[in-house]
Order: structure tokens, then C-alpha cells, then sequence
């Protein structure tokens, strides 16, 4: 089964993206904000991580920069789910090593074909 850790502020999202993640065959884990993402990650190492930006304490970007110091999650793919929609912040989220970048609003068909993609091509 295929793990996703969902990180955003937003709980109706949150529960939205977790919903359907699990429908789908998800193990699914949430976090609320960047530094309950590297709380969670000192134990799990999951398929796929999905970041919402504009997060309390750590943001994104921030969480994603600590993400790819860990030797453990090189494999494990990671996106952006946000309401910045500016090419610089898209670019930035691409610098800095996502692999994937939705605006909000999304489709979560959508998020999760694309996420099942980049999973399955990783394996």
C-alpha cells in the first residue's frame, strides 16, 4: 500500500485530501504545519509527501529544504499544493527539488492520478 503524509493548515482540505487519498488505497498520515512533518518523518518514510506552502511555524519551503537532508527520503517524492501561483514561487518549489507543483483550486483526481505516476515510476 501506498503511503502519503499531507501537510496544510486548512483542516477542510486537509480532510478533503485525506478522504480521497484513502479511497484511492492510501495509507494516509496529516500534519498541520512543517514541524509536525519532520516530527513525523523521525519514523516514517513515505511514498509521497504533499506540502501546502503558507503553513504556521515551518513553511514549506523551509520543510522541503530539511526534507532532502535526509539520506532516508531521497526516494520518497514530494509536491506542492498552494494558492501561489506566481511563476517565481513555482519556480522556487522546483529549485529547491519538488517534483510536482498544483494550485489551489485543484482537482483531486487530478493531484492523485499525477501522484500515482510519480509513485509508480519511482518503484
Amino acid at each position: 500500500m501506498k503511503t502519503i503524509l499531507i501537510a496544510d493548515d486548512e483542516h477542510k482540505i486537509l480532510m478533503s485530501l485525506e478522504y480521497s487519498f484513502r479511497k484511492n488505497g492510501y495509507n494516509v498520515y496529516i500534519a498541520r504545519d512543517g514541524s509536525e512533518v519532520l516530527e513525523i518523518l523521525n519514523t516514517l518514510t513515505p511514498d509521497f509527501i504533499l506540502l501546502d506552502i503558507m503553513m504556521p511555524k515551518l513553511d514549506g519551503y523551509s520543510t522541503l529544504e530539511e526534507i532532502k537532508k535526509q539520506d532516508k527520503l531521497k526516494n520518497t517524492k514530494v509536491a506542492f499544493v498552494s494558492a501561489k501561483n506566481n511563476p517565481e514561487d513555482i519556480q522556487k518549489a522546483y529549485d529547491l527539488g519538488a517534483d510536482a507543483y498544483f494550485t489551489k483550486p485543484y482537482s483531486v483526481k487530478q493531484i492523485i492520478q499525477q501522484i500515482d505516476e510519480l509513485i509508480d515510476n519511482n518503484h
